[in-house]
């Protein structure tokens, strides 16, 4: 299955949130101190438009969301479930900085098989279908143009992204183990995925001990596309579906030639 209908239709749905998102975005205060777990009536607008585009077009399929919208899964069971996140990096919205996402992923039998991040601010989309590569169209550009992971070999000269840490703290312990050249920081995981697949970073870190699946899903395939690896913490496969929708073992994306060498250096610093 080519998953082009499916890929054209989270591709609108992900444009109409994020046109709703913006209007809102304009006229918004800042929030300097922002929590993490922040939400506002934008996160809410945009997973209403986006579940009701695909509900429209797919109304078999079972959605994953991370807001309380009223949405009522299909009675029939599905071994579709789309996995929504309508603002990922609420706090890249609070304070203004441009840093969040839309992200759109499906699930098939439990494997990601499309994903799409947008960021309304820029403009800027990357999107992949499993076996169809990964796929980058920003701003005005009429035509996508196709994403491959880096080529970086050696953690001394990777680019590592990551969540924002406070100015004054340490680098934590996995990132002083993996020893990057340079890191870099924005609120949205669907932005730090992208940006492996995308090339602009080498590894992603996530040592999150919980989160859930809409934080991944949609950049999941993007880095896979890309030509990239993502795997937990101890090398383990990504699962999701499980109850509550949890991801409790971290997560490692990267380029691929860095992967297992990421990994060592975890697990030595594990001890």
């Amino acid at each position: 299955m080519d998953y082009q209908t499916e890929l054209t239709a989270a591709i609108s749905a992900a444009k109409r949130a994020g046109q709703a998102i913006l209007e809102l975005y304009r006229d918004f205060s800042p929030i300097k101190d922002a929590p993490a777990d922040i939400s506002t009536e934008a996160d809410r607008q945009s997973q209403r438009l986006i579940i009701e585009d695909l509900q429209g077009r797919f109304p078999k399929d079972r959605v994953c969301a991370e807001e309380d919208t009223g949405y009522t899964s299909p009675a029939t069971p599905s071994a579709r479930t789309w996995v929504v996140d309508p603002i990922d990096g609420t706090r890249g919205f609070a304070k203004k900085n441009g840093e969040f996402s839309v992200m759109i992923g499906l699930l098939d039998q439990s494997q990601v098989v499309l994903g799409i991040v947008f960021e309304p601010a820029s403009r800027r989309f990357c999107y992949a279908v499993r076996g169809g590569g990964c796929w980058a169209q920003d701003g005005d550009v009429a035509e996508p143009v196709r994403c491959q992971v880096s080529c970086t070999a050696a953690l001394s000269e990777a680019i590592l992204t990551q969540s924002h840490s406070k100015p004054s703290r340490r680098p934590a312990p996995e990132v002083q183990a993996l020893g990057p050249r340079q890191t870099i920081e924005t609120y949205s995981a669907g932005i730090k995925l992208a940006q492996v697949a995308r090339g602009v970073a080498d590894v992603y870190l996530n040592t999150y001990p919980e989160f859930h699946d809409w934080d991944i899903c949609a950049g999941h395939v993007l880095v896979l596309e890309a030509g990239g690896l993502v795997t937990g913490l101890r090398g383990e496969p990504v699962t999701y579906g499980q109850l509550g929708a949890w991801q409790r073992n971290g997560l490692l994306a990267s380029n691929g030639a860095l992967h297992q060498r990421a990994l060592d250096a975890l697990a030595r610093q594990r001890g």
